[in-house]
Formats: C-alpha cells, sequence, structure tokens
C-alpha cells in the first residue's frame, strides 16, 4: 500500500472526487492448470505451481484478455461482450481470485471494517475460490454449486486439512 497518509482511512473520502485512489472493476484472467490431488511432499507441488503461476504472471496473458475485454465492450457492447466472457468462463472447472486489500484498517462513513469477503453469483462454473487480505488477515470464501458439488462441507474440511499439511511442511519436522 503506497497511500500518502497510514492509519484508519473513512472509504467514503478515499472514493471522493479527486481521491488518488483507483477503484473500478478491471478484469482480467489468465488459465492456469489445475490439479487435484494428495501429494507426498505438498511443498514441491507449491514450488511447481507458483513457478507456473509466475511465467503466466509475467507473460502478456492477463494484460491481453484485459486488452481485449475493453475492446469487445467499446466494439461489439457489453451484452455481447458479456456472452463472449460466460462462454470462456463455461469451460473452465473453477475460478479463484486473490483481492489485495489494504494494509491499515479503513472505516467506512465513521464505521471501522472489520471483515471483507468477496463474492459473486451466477458464475458459471461449479467452484470460485477468492482470497482476501484486509489488515494482515486473510479470508478465504468459496462459491459452490451444489448441483456439481453436492457436499461442500466436506471440500472445506479437506481444504482446512490440505492448508494443515502445508503448514506443517512448511515448519518441519519436531
Amino acid at each position: 500500500n503506497i497511500r500518502p497518509t497510514t492509519g484508519i482511512q473513512d472509504l467514503a473520502d478515499m472514493m471522493a472526487k479527486g481521491s488518488k485512489c483507483r477503484w473500478g472493476n478491471w478484469f482480467a484472467y489468465i488459465v492456469f492448470p489445475f490439479s487435484i490431488a494428495l501429494r507426498d511432499d505438498p511443498l514441491e507441488h507449491l514450488r511447481r505451481a507458483k513457478s507456473t503461476i509466475d511465467r503466466k504472471k509475467n507473460s502478456l496473458e492477463a494484460v491481453l484478455t484485459f486488452i481485449v475485454g475493453n475492446f469487445l465492450i467499446k466494439f461489439i457492447g457489453v451484452q455481447r461482450s458479456a456472452n463472449v466472457i460466460k462462454r470462456a468462463l463455461s469451460n473452465t472447472t473453477m475460478s479463484f481470485s486473490n483481492l489485495v486489500g489494504p494494509i491499515e484498517e479503513i472505516s467506512f462513513y465513521g464505521h471501522p471494517v472489520t471483515y471483507m469477503a468477496p463474492s459473486v453469483y451466477g458464475h458459471p462454473h461449479a467452484l470460485t475460490m477468492h482470497f482476501q487480505s484486509y489488515s494482515n488477515k486473510m479470508t478465504i470464501s468459496l462459491t459452490v454449486d451444489p448441483t456439481v458439488i453436492n457436499d461442500p462441507h466436506r471440500l472445506c474440511d479437506d481444504w482446512e486439512e490440505s492448508l494443515r499439511s502445508i503448514k506443517a511442511a512448511v515448519q518441519g519436522p519436531g
């Protein structure tokens, strides 16, 4: 966060006209191969996944999807652009987003914001995972289509077990 002032800032002031904060929806994506399996060494799996995602982040894939999306909106309109994007998203298994929030606490009309959890509705695939950082905390929220994933609580339990396995591997033996 490179804001000139620190501490709790009023969200309304940050959104005011003339504010130096950048707001709005910027939509881009990359296609990432995702495998689900138990691993003997979860850290090796993370290293491989990080290497792949770093290559993709350093490529022009996300920038080009953003540029193409803006081009489509300007030249064929919002509705037809939405249909193109929906078709692309319909051919994915899941979506994953990580949203970087402010490091310091913020307030909204004088009320401190204690929790942020993004979500979506009506997406064309069975699973969406959001990771939201805010005030040195991480919130993970899942959106699940129960007609495809019939036991979302089991999915959450498995996800928790995987995170614990990764944490144990990072901390090492003992």
